[in-house]
C-alpha cells in the first residue's frame, strides 16, 4: 500500500537546499566570534565615560539599556510569576550587576585584557567543581599558576582592581548557577530580561546621583549606552543564534576566545600593551578552560 500510494502521490516541489552540518557548524562558530567581539569591543568603548561617570555610571547606563531592549522585546508576564519564579530572577539581576560593577572597576584599575581574564575564572571553576578526575585538578592548578603570572603579586600590584575582577568571577559562577535554575522555571529570555531590569532598579540610585549632578555628557552616554548594546544586547542574541548549530561543547570551548580578544580590544581601542608575563597568565588560563570543558565526559 506504501508503494502505491507513493508512486501515485503528485510530485512535491524539491526541497530547499540545507546547509551539512559543518557549515553550520562554521557559521556558527563565526557567530561566536563575532559575539564575542562586540562583546569585548563594546567593554573597550565604556571604558572612555570612565572620566566622566565611572564604572558605576557605565554599568547604570549599560543596564538601562539593556532592559529597554530586552523587556519591551520579550514582554514577559511577571505578574503570573509565583515565588519560585521570582526569588532566582531576582537574585539573577542582583548578581548580573554586581558582575559587571566588578568587572568595569577592574578594567578601570587593571586594564581589559586581565579583567576579563581574572572574570573568565567564574565559570572555569563551575566546570571543575565537584569533579574528581586528575585532568581536572591539573586544570585547576594550570588556572592557579596562570592567575599567578597574570598577576605576579608584589608591592605594585593593585590588589582592589584583582579583587574587583575575582568578584566578578564569582558573580559569573553564580550567574551560570542561578541561570540554570530561572531557565528550568521561565522560558525562552525571559529571566535575562527581568533580571536585566532588576539590575537596572538597583542602579537608580546611581543614575539619579549622575543626572543631578550633571555628571553625564552626550560623550558619556553615548559611550555607555554603546556598551550597553554591544556587551549585552548583541551578544545575547548572537549566542543564541548560534547555540542552535553549534554543539553545547563547542560552544563552551569557544569561550575561552574572550580573554583573548578582550586582550586585542584593550590594545586596539585603550592601548593596552600587556607585558610577556601577562601575555603568559592568559595563554594557561586559556589553555586550562579548553581543556577542561573539552575533557568533559559526553551528556
Amino acid at each position: 500500500m506504501a508503494l502505491t500510494e507513493t508512486a501515485t502521490a503528485p510530485l512535491a516541489p524539491p526541497a530547499p537546499p540545507v546547509a551539512a552540518p559543518g557549515r553550520r557548524t562554521v557559521r556558527g562558530l563565526l557567530t561566536l566570534v563575532v559575539s564575542g567581539a562586540s562583546n569585548q569591543v563594546g567593554a573597550a568603548i565604556g571604558a572612555h565615560a570612565f572620566p566622566a561617570i565611572g564604572p558605576p555610571g557605565v554599568v547604570a547606563v549599560r543596564q538601562l539599556v539593556a532592559a529597554a531592549v530586552l523587556l519591551p522585546t520579550v514582554r514577559p508576564p511577571v505578574r503570573r510569576y509565583t515565588w519560585a519564579q521570582w526569588w532566582p530572577v531576582l537574585l539573577l539581576g542582583l548578581v548580573y550587576g554586581g558582575m559587571n560593577l566588578g568587572l568595569y572597576t577592574a578594567v578601570d584599575r587593571i586594564g581589559l585584557g586581565l579583567a576579563v581574564t581574572l572574570e573568565f575564572l567564574g565559570p572555569l571553576a563551575v566546570a571543575l567543581a565537584g569533579s574528581r578526575r586528575w585532568v581536572d585538578l591539573l586544570c585547576a592548578v594550570a588556572a592557579g599558576i596562570g592567575v599567578y603570572l597574570l598577576v605576579l603579586p608584589g608591592s605594585s600590584t593593585d590588589l582592589l582592581g584583582v579583587g574587583a575582577g575575582l568578584l566578578a568571577a564569582c558573580c559569573w559562577a553564580s550567574y551560570i548557577l542561578l541561570n540554570r535554575t530561572a531557565g528550568r522555571r521561565l522560558p525562552g529570555l525571559q529571566a535575562t530580561a527581568v533580571a536585566s531590569g532588576v539590575a537596572t532598579l538597583t542602579f537608580l540610585p546611581v543614575l539619579g546621583y549622575l543626572a543631578v549632578t550633571g555628571a553625564f555628557t552626550p560623550a558619556a552616554l553615548a559611550f555607555a549606552a554603546c556598551a550597553g548594546l554591544m556587551s549585552s544586547v548583541v551578544p545575547y542574541a548572537l549566542d543564541l543564534t548560534a547555540l542552535r548549530t553549534v554543539p553545547a561543547r563547542f560552544f563552551g570551548v569557544f569561550m575561552s576566545i574572550h580573554p583573548v580578544l578582550a586582550a586585542l580590544a584593550g590594545l586596539l581601542i585603550l592601548g593596552e600593551v600587556l607585558a610577556v608575563h601577562e601575555v603568559a597568565g592568559i595563554g594557561v588560563v586559556v589553555a586550562a578552560n579548553v581543556v577542561a570543558v573539552a575533557s568533559l565526559p559526553r551528556r
